[in-house]
């Protein structure tokens, strides 16, 4: 099990990230804001106008340090990571296994079934944590579809009627996803999913979650030696971490959803964190989504046990093991894959 590490956010537009010795330097307008010891990190975000010295990427690179730019509202733009780690074996046997039509039915109904059975037990929570504020007939009716689903799955090994399960799922789940947000303020209503711009201050928080946790999960996979582009559940497509994709579905309700629901049902954000573009976008100001991304790592470092290993681990290495139970089974070294489910 690898050593849990930190992701070092730069949010600053116009910082400067070197490498000193053996730290990361953060300089703003030449001066030094703060100094990091490399080997604490195991990946660095950059939001926006962010420039890293070649020494830096450089150093990263040897180390397995993967650096990512996003856009200042969150945007995927690039990666910059170092040899690819693992070895040739497992990713060929990863390749025929996703050319292998049963067998991709058989992982991807193990992603959807963890999401289905996370997204579940969130409304379970939502309903034992605000009995009095919640439409406790809505939010039974919905686990019982959401229970449905996950029976349809058990037997279904059509690749196609698996995704269609799990769009009614969604459907299902996020339907009634508003009726977990206590918050009074009527400027954090949802009324569905958007994305590509959100176009509400509940999907900027999701879209804006959904693209870290991408981010940690594509860094396990690589460091399992897995290619995150070669996926089960979504298709290939050039450019896009599908495997990537496929095990974030087990962790988008138990992190993110669950994070941005209490972000806002606690009022630590607020409707006049964000701001609203000509377009419609909406957009998280810079002291709130500071206040997100620490929330985040501490999120990260809470303490669960695996439901399946029956080991104490941090949340930040949940997706490490789900990535190497993946390798297991890719390899033959167990029967099945077996999804995270949080009890």
């Amino acid at each position: 099990m690898k050593k849990y590490l930190n992701t070092l956010f730069v949010t600053t537009q116009g910082a400067y990230l070197s490498k000193e010795g053996e730290c990361a330097v953060i300089k703003i307008d030449k001066e030094e804001k703060v100094r990091i010891p490399l080997h604490m990190l195991d990946g660095i975000i950059c939001f926006g106008s962010v420039t890293c010295s070649p020494y830096l990427f450089g150093h990263c690179a040897e180390t397995g340090v993967t650096v990512t730019f996003l856009s200042q509202y969150g945007k995927f733009l690039s990666q910059m990571q170092g040899a690819t780690r693992g070895n040739i074996l497992l990713r060929r046997a990863q390749y025929r296994l996703a050319d292998n039509y049963l067998q991709t039915a058989i992982l991807a109904r193990a992603f959807v079934v963890g999401k289905i059975g996370n997204a579940r037990i969130t409304l379970a929570r939502a309903l034992r944590d605000h009995p009095e504020k919640v439409n406790a007939v809505k939010l039974k009716h919905a686990q019982h579809l959401l229970a449905g689903c996950i029976k349809r799955l058990q037997v279904e090994s059509d690749q196609e009627r698996i995704r269609g399960i799990e769009g009614e799922a969604a459907k299902v789940y996020f339907d009634v996803f508003d009726e977990c947000i206590t918050s009074p303020d009527p400027l954090f209503r949802f009324t569905g999913r958007n994305r590509r711009p959100p176009l509400d201050r509940i999907n900027c928080l999701l879209s804006f979650l959904y693209t870290l946790l991408t981010h940690d999960i594509r860094s396990a996979l690589e460091s399992c030696g897995l290619d995150p582009a070669a996926g089960f559940l979504h298709k290939d497509r050039p450019g896009r971490p599908s495997l990537a994709l496929d095990m974030i579905e087990e962790f988008r309700s138990f992190i993110a959803d669950r994070l941005a629901l209490s972000l806002i049902n606690r009022g630590q954000i607020h409707s006049n964190d964000f701001t609203v573009s000509e377009t419609g976008a909406v957009i998280l100001k810079d002291d709130a989504r500071k206040t997100l991304l620490t929330a985040y790592q501490e999120r990260k470092q809470e303490e669960i046990e695996h439901p399946f290993v029956k080991e104490k681990m941090a949340i930040g290495l949940l997706w490490h093991m789900q990535a190497m139970l993946l390798a297991r089974f890719i390899r033959g070294d167990i029967e099945t894959y077996p999804p995270f489910v949080w009890r």
